[in-house]
């Protein structure tokens, strides 16, 4: 057992998860409760997270300095590091440069001149992903630094005796190099903790679907995505005809997606399909809607109602959405996060409804997802398939939403995906889309001036959602979509490609 204790981070959830992955059972717990939680579970570590808030403000989270005393082997990481600087009588404060997405940390010797135990087997220099802005400036007593970046100096350190480390990165996310061994040199190394089997994630979903439908009709909200599809096949596989899925073609859908989604549904995956048309529902509803958040919000409440309406047709009071780790944590699912964006079927679900919500990949990741349905045989198209957002291409257009912006929207966004098939780089990447910026920008046609829309173009690469980075395309392929869209897509006069890392960023523009 690790204990990880949660100060707020979007990641906290996927430590737990990596700790799952080395085959070890991990308990999170809120720092309020975690010297009491610690006392009673006796882990054989403790990790503290990350989180938004600041050691020394007002709404610091700490935790009862006690716990240092317990002799168990602890971590902290980003905030956590923080925290162990400032309670064990080192100085934390505001950095003079920001640290958000990719850096590079170079670590240094013991005074044995061997490396940390944390470290072993991990080279002297490697590429990590950074979200802070204060620092450590001043090491607490005993403790030693491990390494550094060009704009921290205390970037790891660590009393090896007491087995207390700290680490101002993130080895949780996949995009910080080696993180898995430095966490897997903490669990097992360190702790010795000793790895289980893992446990068997398919049949773990359908008995939580069995307890949770019974003898119940269901409709599951399918979008064509790899989230709801696994979702809607695993109820399937355990309730049968008793199952219905809704797709709603919103109009805010790619070029070709209803007839695609309508083929693999009923063709390939055999599930129990209803289309509904809602085009003028959606676009009706978000008639002068700008804000972000209420893009989402008033989504949200649209999809619910169309489910409600039709669910009561066939008697079925349970919905089964695909939602995931990510949606949830992004929504400001835990006590101290933050909220980065509502979820259109998370925050964004109203209230009040007429549905007992059903969430069977709630605690999964969108690789864990991946896995499970190659376990169960999906089409490797399927498998593949970009992530599209559940609103929708609403959050990809800027502005408000009209039939107009979405016609040219859906074109560009078409030759972006048809160019990098061509170039035989679909597979490679995670998503690539192009957004509606509502950005008007002068052109020239025709030796002509001309005042038209700008188009901004997106691919980037990731494993789980809660970091990216940005696709380094070929020059030649961005040429052509570059070249295509101004071209084909008479509105628009200019194209510019997103070069932004998750984080500061989102994947999305909204």
């Amino acid at each position: 057992m690790i204990v990880i204790v949660d100060f707020g981070s979007q990641t906290t959830h996927l430590i737990g998860r990596r700790i799952r992955d080395l085959g070890v059972k991990s308990e999170i717990v809120l720092p309020q409760d975690a010297f009491k939680s610690i006392k009673k579970l006796a882990p054989r570590g403790i990790i503290l997270s990350g989180g938004p808030a600041s050691v020394f403000g007002k709404e610091a989270l700490l935790v009862d300095k006690a716990i240092f005393e317990l002799g168990i082997p602890t971590l902290g990481i980003c905030y956590g590091l923080e925290v162990l600087g400032q309670m064990l009588g080192g100085k934390v404060a505001p950095g003079k440069k920001k640290e958000y997405g990719p850096a590079y940390v170079r670590l240094n010797r013991t005074s044995a001149g061997k490396p940390a135990l944390l470290f072993k087997d991990i080279p002297d220099k490697l590429r990590v992903w950074m979200s802070h802005f204060d620092q450590v400036v001043k090491l607490p007593k005993g403790m030693i630094g491990l390494g550094s970046t060009n704009a921290v100096k205390y970037a790891a350190f660590a009393d090896e005796k007491k087995k207390i480390y700290g680490i101002m990165f993130h080895p949780e996310v996949h995009h910080t190099e080696f993180g898995q061994e430095i966490l897997n040199n903490f669990v097992i190394k360190i702790c010795g903790e000793n790895p289980l089997l893992g446990t068997k994630k398919i049949e773990e979903i359908k008995d939580y679907l069995k307890k949770e439908i019974g003898e119940d009709k269901a409709v599951c909200a399918l979008s064509g995505g790899i989230d709801s599809s696994v979702a809607a096949f695993l109820t399937y596989q355990v309730i049968g005809k008793k199952l219905t899925c809704f797709y709603v073609d919103t109009g805010m859908m790619r070029i070709g997606e209803t007839d695609e989604v309508i083929n693999t549904f009923k063709n390939k995956l055999k599930l129990p399909l209803v289309v509904i048309d809602g085009k003028k529902d959606f676009l009706t509803a978000l008639k002068g809607v700008i804000d972000p958040e209420e893009k989402r919000a008033v989504i949200g409440e649209t999809f619910i109602r169309i489910f409600e309406r039709e669910a009561k047709k066939i008697g079925a009071k349970i919905l089964v959405q695909g939602t995931i780790y990510p949606d949830v944590i992004e929504s400001q699912g835990t006590k101290h996060s933050h909220k980065i964006k509502t979820h259109h079927n998370v925050g964004g679900i109203p209230e009040k409804h007429g549905f007992k919500l059903v969430e069977p990949l709630r605690m999964f990741y969108k690789d864990e997802v991946r896995k499970i349905a190659v376990e169960s045989k999906f089409p490797p198209e399927m498998v593949t398939r970009h992530v599209f957002p559940g609103p929708g291409l609403a959050v990809r257009l800027i502005g408000e939403v009209t039939e107009k912006k979405l016609d040219i929207l859906k074109r560009a966004d078409a030759i972006v995906i048809e160019e990098i098939k061509r170039a035989g780089l679909y597979d490679q990447i995670w998503m690539a889309f192009a957004v509606f910026t509502g950005v008007k920008t002068t052109g020239v046609t025709g030796d002509e001036r001309k005042y038209g829309e700008l188009i901004a173009v997106r691919a980037i690469e990731s494993k789980d959602t809660m970091t990216s980075d940005w696709v380094r395309l070929p020059y030649d392929v961005l040429a052509k979509i570059s070249e295509r869209i101004v071209t084909e897509v008479f509105e628009v006069v200019r194209v510019v490609y997103d070069i932004t890392t998750k984080p500061p960023a989102t994947m999305e523009w909204e």
